[in-house]
């Protein structure tokens, strides 16, 4: 029996588009290619673990993948893209035994390889709710991701100038996509991943992240969701893992460190932006929440704008 994932549904997708988007807006997400590799015959790569993620898109033939995030070495073949959200290490080589030779000692492998990393915080709830590694299959993903990655494949063999700024914008455009194709496909996701294939809460973050400076209440995102109070929170805590309040604070303070780095903004004017009716409000709030007050995120600002 073929189950259907709500976060398919059209009246769905506007509110899952927007969550994404600000979410991977506000945390500032970084993404590198940072090696374009060719090998032939029986090869073998180990690949450490990192404090950031890693990525190998496929761009021609076929290599084998194995590592502890793994329950089994997988085949990955042109257009499968797999992705280590948190770095976790791992092995790449010609054949599932790296000890033996390769099947077809004459059909090269190419791949391109790279980073990526939020730059802003460490509460980054996408991040939390990816698992320590997905594949993104071309055989059953959508046509728009197969033609992005036929896209920055086409890249790899392209030597004209700026083909590094424009293949780090496509391998962005390819992350993000890698996750809605997880969520889609994935049986169980979870975290605020799995909240969006809930068409519920979906509308309820959705709202909270387009207006986080609004005076929400729990019974305020239920109505948005069209649930009770009671039954709304429960259903929120359970699959999104924070309290929506909780959640609420988490995402102001992530959005007020993302404008005060902005000098055009007033912490007075972020406070209120934020909800708060005072800026002495806000600084408590976002000092407890964030752990640092607003000066001092500014000031970091300041020291790296005076280095560069």
């Amino acid at each position: 029996m073929e189950h259907s994932n709500p976060i398919a549904e059209a009246g769905n997708s506007h509110s899952v588009d927007s969550v994404l988007e600000a979410v991977l807006s506000s945390y500032q997400l970084r993404v590198e290619i940072t090696a374009n590799v060719r090998y032939c015959g029986t090869w073998f790569e180990q690949e450490p673990a990192t404090r950031f993620g890693q990525f190998h898109l496929v761009t021609d033939g076929d290599c084998w993948v194995s590592g502890s995030a793994l329950p089994a070495p997988e085949q990955l073949r042109r257009g499968d893209l797999i992705v280590f959200p948190t770095g976790a290490r791992h092995s790449l080589s010609a054949s599932r035994d790296p000890h033996l030779p390769a099947a077809h000692d004459d059909s090269p492998t190419s791949m391109l390889c790279g980073e990526l990393e939020f730059i802003m915080g460490t509460r980054n709830p996408i991040f939390s709710a990816l698992p320590p590694c997905f594949i993104v299959r071309a055989s059953v993903s959508s046509d728009a991701f197969r033609q992005l990655a036929d896209m920055l494949a086409a890249t790899s063999t392209d030597r004209r100038w700026g083909r590094q700024m424009v293949q780090n914008k496509l391998a962005d455009s390819l992350f993000t996509m890698a996750v809605c194709e997880y969520v889609r496909s994935a049986g169980e996701p979870r975290g605020l991943l799995a909240a969006l294939t809930d068409v519920r809460l979906s509308k309820a973050l959705a709202a909270v992240h387009e207006r986080p400076g609004e005076e929400w209440t729990i019974q305020g995102m239920a109505q948005v969701a069209g649930m009770s109070r009671t039954a709304f929170a429960e259903l929120f805590t359970q699959t999104v893992g924070l309290p929506p309040i909780q959640y609420l604070a988490n995402w102001r303070a992530t959005e007020a460190r993302r404008l005060l780095k902005n000098r055009r903004f007033s912490v007075a004017a972020i406070a209120e932006m934020m909800g708060y009716k005072s800026e002495a409000a806000f600084r408590r709030f976002f000092k407890r929440v964030d752990g640092e007050g607003p000066g001092k995120v500014r000031a970091g600002r300041d020291e790296e704008g005076g280095g560069s």
